[in-house]
């Protein structure tokens, strides 16, 4: 979240339980200044400050020994190459500047958040290296030499939206 790239949407503390049940739906409108990009949505559990297990969690244990004061747990993350937005058989570069829709749905999931916890959501284009880097540039990345990697700019338009799926 400290990584300038990263755009970091996060709720006030909670003050009841607030559960995501479902598929997570991503649709960004973006605009680039190269021909590719990876775009990647998180959903993170951010922990009170003040945050300690009580002996009876801990095990018996001292809780001092498990502090997670501020942790940001990820509770849902996944990846897409922007090529592959509309077909994964069919890669299609962007058009540089051209304002283009990139919707994907990340897996499953099921997760309450406790009162206290606040709810995050951070969007970046890179996640390596959990994932293998973009060289943003539409090429055979596996093939690709260190030349073709180049900088990018990634605009995410504000019309963007990150459905969360909250059981009633």
């Amino acid at each position: 979240a400290q990584r300038q790239d990263v755009l970091v949407y996060q709720t006030e503390p909670l003050s009841a339980n607030l559960t995501l049940e479902g598929e997570v739906e991503c649709e960004l409108e973006v605009s680039l200044s190269t021909t590719d990009a990876d775009f990647v949505v998180k959903v993170i559990d951010v922990f009170p400050e003040n945050f300690s297990y009580g002996r009876g969690v801990a095990g018996g244990r001292d809780p001092q020994q498990y502090l997670m004061s501020g942790y940001q747990m990820l509770v849902r993350g996944d990846i897409m190459r922007g090529k592959y937005r509309n077909s994964f058989s069919a890669p299609e570069a962007f058009v540089p500047g051209e304002k283009t829709k990139v919707k994907f749905t990340l897996p499953s999931m099921c997760h309450t958040f406790k009162p206290g916890h606040r709810l995050m959501i951070q969007v970046q284009s890179s996640w390596f290296p959990l994932v293998d880097r973009n060289p943003q540039k539409f090429c055979d990345i596996y093939h690709c030499d260190d030349s073709d990697f180049q900088k990018s700019e990634i605009t995410i338009y504000n019309t963007s939206s990150i459905n969360l799926p909250v059981k009633k």
